[in-house]
């Protein structure tokens, strides 16, 4: 794709202009149309592999999911999840799944969560080079997404002045549900996209 990964654009690229805040709405709401199309299939897919690295955008910034190489066939029916292997990337994959193995389309709405934390924030979910206490992206920026009168404390510095603190808070409680420990409390895709959608008004 012609502008490359959404994980150089927020990373790699820091020298060139950064990526806007109505930007970066509208990769997310493309990204969570991919995954709800995904889950809401027939046979539903679960992607297993959502991550920055993964969704290209194209000239217009317009994101496409790819490598599907570890996705699989979702549960249909009565059932709540497939079990399998656990595959995926640290920092994204979800707990439970990590834990046991029990894959839900839940699973990619996690690291579509920590997706839209990067996207929010401008930093990995997982960051060696940071001090110690700032590494994991959750750990460090929970307290601060709980509140809404420290929101924008955690919000990347390069997209100052570009949104209402209203809009932060919004972004900010959906990733927030999107990594509830609880994978039954997390929203669905088809949820997530609505919300995002109405942001992005």
């Amino acid at each position: 794709m012609s502008r490359g990964s959404l994980e150089n654009h927020l990373f790699k690229g820091r020298q060139s202009q950064a990526l806007s805040w109505s930007l970066r709405l509208r990769i997310a709401v493309g990204a969570a149309r991919g995954l709800a199309f995904l889950h809401n299939a027939n046979q539903p897919i679960i992607y297993r592999d959502f991550k920055t690295s993964n969704i290209l955008l194209d000239n217009q910034f317009t994101p496409k999911l790819a490598d599907f190489g570890l996705a699989k066939d979702g549960p249909i029916g009565d059932k709540t999840h497939v079990t399998t292997r656990v595959m995926g990337t640290y920092g994204y994959a979800a707990p439970e799944y990590m834990a046991t193995g029990h894959l839900s389309p839940k699973n990619d709405v996690y690291s579509f969560g920590m997706v839209l934390l990067e996207i929010l924030t401008g930093r990995r979910a997982i960051d060696r080079n940071k001090p110690q206490t700032e590494r994991n992206l959750v750990e460090w920026a929970k307290p601060y997404l709980r509140d809404r009168h420290k929101v924008y404390k955690v919000i990347d510095p390069q997209i100052e002045g570009q949104y209402t603190i209203k809009d932060a808070q919004k972004l900010a409680s959906l990733a927030i549900s999107c990594i509830n420990p609880d994978a039954h409390a997390r929203p669905h895709m088809k949820d997530v996209l609505a919300i995002l959608c109405d942001l992005q008004k």
